[in-house]
């Protein structure tokens, strides 16, 4: 099988924004004091620039679950790079588990998509969802899997086991767009891609993408009368 586009799988189901900008700021950040989780958080919502995107870059290792409200707020932003960094962050407090053990299968699993290794992959995150089912994660990547291999009703179930624990997860919303794009079914994709945006405000390719869809249908109802 030809080997899956890396940035594809990194997010999952979601597109991927310009990273490159999230580099230097990133080490940036390890060269300032490490905040505590408590503080971070404090300064994600504060007024200085600078502590935001402090806050942001840090909030990817010190953050929970719980911080993901504080999070989604920090996605509207009015600094570019604290939404970008906001939105890093959210994918890696996502793809943590709190289990070592179910981590470390998670690691595997991501390499093993890297390389294009769908069936082992597929078994990897099988059994993470076995041993840890509240795992979201877990359930968006093998539902990015069957998205590649074109098992879109599969792909469609595990999307719903990702909102059913995160609601506002922007990868498996846009990921339920493309299926449904897949499946020529314009009407739902669209539906979906608008909650991604409603989501993440940030998702540039998404908006372009609704507005694609929204002329599309309009073209397609003139096409009716």
């Amino acid at each position: 099988m030809k080997a899956m586009d890396v940035k594809a799988v990194t997010m999952s189901l979601g597109l991927a924004v310009g990273l490159a900008v999230l580099v230097p700021a990133a080490t940036d950040a390890q060269d300032k004091p490490r905040p505590s989780r408590e503080q971070a958080l404090r300064d994600l919502g504060g007024a200085d620039v600078e502590a935001r995107r402090l806050a942001a870059a840090w909030m990817g290792e010190l953050g929970w679950p719980a911080d993901l409200p504080a999070l989604f707020k920090a996605l509207r932003d009015q600094d570019d790079l604290v939404r970008a960094l906001t939105e890093s962050s959210i994918w890696q407090v996502w793809s943590r588990s709190g289990d070592p053990k179910v981590d470390g299968l998670f690691a595997v699993g991501v390499e093993q998509m890297n390389h294009g290794q769908a069936e082992a992959a597929i078994d990897t995150f099988t059994e993470i969802i076995r041993l840890k089912p509240d795992f979201a994660e877990g359930w968006n990547k093998r539902a990015t899997i069957y998205f590649f291999i074109g098992e879109y009703d599969k792909s469609l179930r595990d999307c719903d086991e990702v909102i059913k624990r995160y609601p506002q997860h922007w990868g498996a919303l846009s990921g339920y767009g493309q299926i449904y794009l897949q499946l020529n079914k314009p009407e739902q994709a669209l539906a979906y891609f608008q909650r991604a945006l409603a989501a993440n405000p940030n998702l540039q390719q998404i908006e372009h993408m609704i507005e694609q869809l929204k002329q599309a249908l309009i073209e397609k109802r003139k096409g009716t009368i």
